[in-house]
């Protein structure tokens, strides 16, 4: 579903992503660990097209996304050709990026129906449909500002789902939230991993929910991944040191 092909990403002489290679099977949950600053939320800003990769090529369902075949050349991929693509990726960010001026059917049904030209009866019936399934049904029509931290979480989730999105990339999305709050948050993901076949790239400092959703775990540093596994290799029996150094400092914090 989603393929980095030796993908170069820098900030000057600040090499982030250091020809990452790496790929997401159709329906596979995968979890990207690792130290600040080591490359994994590029990963996500790149797949969004909100930066753009230096060298190598990003494939997503079978296409490249910043790239198209023209006989046997990729040339750089016309606005059209991006639109399209990313309509099947849906991102949620740290900040819940929802409109203040909007009520929350709004906030969901907005891109339904400007972006997929859904009709409005159409997108509003989504739109409650996911409120439901986030627990927030009686809250369509209060205000972004009148909500708590997880509960503006939880309609950017059903906002991102709202787009029927063949790849969820969710961002730290419980960094910026209280403690307290952070489980209602997680339970509404585990339950998306249980119930769909939605691919997922996650982001994430907490190590149980890593644990729980993820198929398969990246641990990143310094822009390249230095070990990879599943949930219980990497949290039980971790094979490099930095892997073992990352994991005792985000635990034992």
């Amino acid at each position: 579903m989603v393929v980095f092909d030796k993908v170069l990403k820098q900030f000057g002489s600040n090499v982030v992503l250091d020809h990452l290679d790496f790929m997401v099977r159709r329906g596979e949950r995968v979890a990207l660990i690792g130290p600040s600053g080591s490359g994994k939320t590029t990963i996500l800003r790149l797949l969004m097209t909100l930066e753009e990769a230096n060298e190598g090529v990003i494939w997503v369902d079978g296409e490249p996304l910043t790239h198209q075949i023209k006989g046997n050349k990729l040339t750089k991929a016309s606005q059209s050709h991006l639109r399209r693509v990313r309509t099947k990726i849906g991102m949620v960010f740290q900040q819940f990026n929802l409109f203040p001026n909007m009520t929350v059917l709004e906030n969901i049904t907005e891109a339904q129906i400007h972006v997929l030209k859904r009709p409005k009866s159409e997108a509003v019936e989504r739109a409650r449909e996911l409120l439901r399934t986030v627990g927030l049904a009686d809250k369509e029509n209060a205000h972004p500002t009148t909500l708590s931290g997880g509960q503006q979480q939880r309609v950017a989730i059903a906002r991102a789902l709202a787009m029927d999105p063949d790849i969820l990339l969710l961002d730290e999305v419980t960094s910026a939230l209280d403690p307290e709050l952070v489980a209602d948050v997680l339970g509404v993901l585990r339950m998306i991993a249980e119930t769909t076949n939605i691919t997922m790239l996650l982001v994430t400092h907490e190590m149980g929910f890593a644990r729980d959703v993820a198929d398969r775990v990246l641990v990143f540093d310094k822009g390249k991944i230095v070990e990879e596994g599943t949930p219980e290799q990497i949290f039980t029996n971790p094979q490099m040191n930095r892997t073992r150094t990352f994991l005792k400092a985000v635990l034992d914090r």
